[in-house]
């Protein structure tokens, strides 16, 4: 299966070079990284990583509105133009550990999108703040009451898609350009009746760098789920999903 894995960066010039070294030397995959025209020069770094690994690791310079989910559109959009089979996206800033890569692929053998998911069994979270855990866990909650969501972890960035299930959304009907983003896709995958499966994972807090949170973010997630369920006139039904065995 030709896997590609979607890595959106902002800021990360001293995150990129590890993960595209633990990402591309561990496993035959590919690497697409989408740069927000960061400041830091996290571009000319990606530029430098794809003449190490040529033809296995792609960049995408945007420019114009930044937000992660604008950069996944972008990335998603490059993917099913370049034939992979399976698109895998995860964050630059290693708090997605990479040998969990295969365990995604391997369960979109049975699921449409696979969530790797810090709340499947009990917390699997490291080095985060009691009140951020709270915070997350009540946004995951929230996100089910709301909309109808089976999943125990909507939120979660680290993901594996098959290609089917990506062509089949609309890619311009998506409303949320930042963290949102993340619930919003579940919704629409869970709307069309194709099937989200979860797998484990222990979350670990960035090593450097500094977090992209911000009040903004924090308010437009809280908006979303009402956003969605208006806009679609009801809650979704609970599909087929559920733990990748």
């Amino acid at each position: 299966m030709n896997v590609l894995v979607i890595v959106p960066t902002y800021n990360e010039r001293e995150n990129l070079p590890l993960l595209a070294r633990e990402v591309l030397d561990r496993q035959p995959y590919e690497m697409l990284v989408v740069d927000d025209d960061s400041p830091d020069g996290t571009g000319a770094v990606a530029d430098g990583l794809a003449r190490d690994y040529p033809g296995r690791l792609h960049v995408m310079h945007r420019a114009g509105a930044r937000g992660l989910g604008l950069s996944y559109l972008d990335g998603f959009r490059w993917a099913l133009a370049s034939g992979a089979d399976l698109i895998c996206q995860m964050d630059a800033d290693l708090s997605h550990d990479p040998r969990y890569l295969p365990d995604l692929v391997a369960a979109a053998s049975a699921f449409d999108l696979v969530l790797g998911s810090r709340y499947l069994h009990g917390i699997s979270v490291v080095n985060w703040p009691l009140r951020r855990i709270v915070l997350s866990s009540f946004a995951n909650a929230y996100v089910r009451t709301i909309t109808g969501l089976t999943t125990r972890d909507s939120t979660s960035g680290y993901r594996c898609w098959r290609r089917g299930a990506l062509a089949r959304l609309d890619l311009e009907r998506f409303l949320s350009h930042r963290y949102a983003f993340m619930v919003e896709t579940v919704f629409e995958v869970a709307r069309a009746g194709m099937r989200v499966g979860e797998v484990p994972i222990i979350f670990v807090e960035r090593r450097r760098g500094a977090s992209k949170m911000s009040a903004r973010v924090l308010a437009e997630s809280m908006i979303m789920p009402w956003r969605l369920v208006l806009r679609n006139r009801g809650r979704v039904r609970p599909t087929p999903g559920g733990a990748a065995p």
